[in-house]
């Protein structure tokens, strides 16, 4: 197995991708990395490894380049060479911390769409308060949607909960704003019936409010709703814990508390950390192409390559394009 990597893409490239790279060799001995980028920069941080390949890139995708006329413009970028590798069937999958709208147009544009899916969408794992964490879809690979995107979204997000987080029949949630059938939108009313006929676990609505409780397995919404969503969780999250730093060194008495139960509040931090569950899935594409979080340190990496792996050992690209080619969803 072969997994492309964008050396120079991420707050922290080379040197954290590089990392993540090797720590990934280590531990799974059946993939092989050919990692995309500047060899001159990439040098200081590389260790030789007979699974390792450099692959020399003169350009680069920069986070605030237009994506479209970057992927055109830019045919030696890290990220293009890499997405290209895939088309050629040089790879069999993916993977960039890069510029996010950047990458989804190299994976539509060169890997390819499977052929019935309509849009493919952005579908991070996202962390419960229980650590089991939930897939949700789409989260900004297209702001609108129709009540068949969110079908195909609901289809390939349960085979992707199935195949690669191990859940047997995945519950499938519909984000609305109310429990009850008939709430919503025109879209979430119309979505609703559709995902009632899908070859699918549906559960129904789901609220916003339950998510982090673990409501769902996988949760769908269209992409402007989802991207909100996930950046309140973020947001929330962030702020949450710098007003606990805040209460915890006000004081001598709040410091020895804090020392005291240290181990458990890394224990929690954890548990909402993104890096732990992987990078996000573009789903619907002809390969797997993984977006790790700009901000990835090697962890994340090697979590983002450990989730590529499991998604191409299980052809989860195949699957859903079986399951798509059925024509269940319309």
């Amino acid at each position: 197995m072969i997994i492309a990597l964008d050396g120079m893409g991420g707050d922290h490239a080379p040197g954290k991708i590089i990392d993540g790279a090797l720590e990934s060799l280590a531990t799974f001995t059946d993939i092989h990395i050919h990692i995309f980028g500047d060899e001159k920069v990439m040098a200081p941080y590389l260790k030789e490894h007979d699974r390792l390949k450099v692959i020399h890139c003169t350009e680069i995708i920069e986070p605030d380049d237009e994506p479209v006329r970057a992927i055109r413009r830019k045919k030696d970028a890290s990220m293009v060479r890499m997405a290209q590798a895939v088309k050629d069937g040089e790879a069999d999958a993916c993977v960039s911390a890069g510029n996010t709208g950047a990458l989804m147009a190299a994976g539509l544009f060169i890997v390819g769409r499977i052929d019935g899916i309509e849009r493919p969408a952005l579908a991070p794992t996202l962390p419960t308060v229980d650590g089991q964490g939930f897939v949700m879809l789409d989260l900004g690979a297209n702001a609108d949607a129709k009540p068949s995107h969110l079908g195909q979204y609901a289809v390939m997000g349960s085979i992707y909960a199935e195949k690669v987080r191990g859940i047997s029949n995945p519950r499938i949630g519909l984000l609305n704003i109310g429990t009850e059938e008939g709430k919503g939108n025109e879209l979430t009313k119309a979505a609703f019936d559709v995902l009632k006929e899908a070859p699918i676990n549906f559960i129904g609505n789901v609220e916003a409010r339950d998510l982090l409780m673990g409501v769902a397995d996988v949760v769908v919404t269209d992409g402007f709703t989802g991207n909100m969503v996930l950046k309140t969780i973020e947001g929330t999250a962030l702020g949450f814990f710098t007003m606990l730093k805040e209460v915890y060194t006000t004081s001598l008495k709040t410091k020895v508390s804090a020392a005291l139960v240290k181990k458990e509040l890394g224990g929690l931090k954890k548990t909402m950390d993104y890096s732990e569950y992987g990078g996000a899935g573009l789903f619907g594409l002809n390969a797997p192409v993984i977006k790790a979080h700009g901000s990835s340190n090697a962890n994340a990496i090697f979590n983002a390559i450990r989730q590529t792996r499991t998604m191409v050992e299980h052809d989860v690209s195949r699957t859903i394009q079986e399951t798509i080619g059925k024509g269940q969803i319309e």
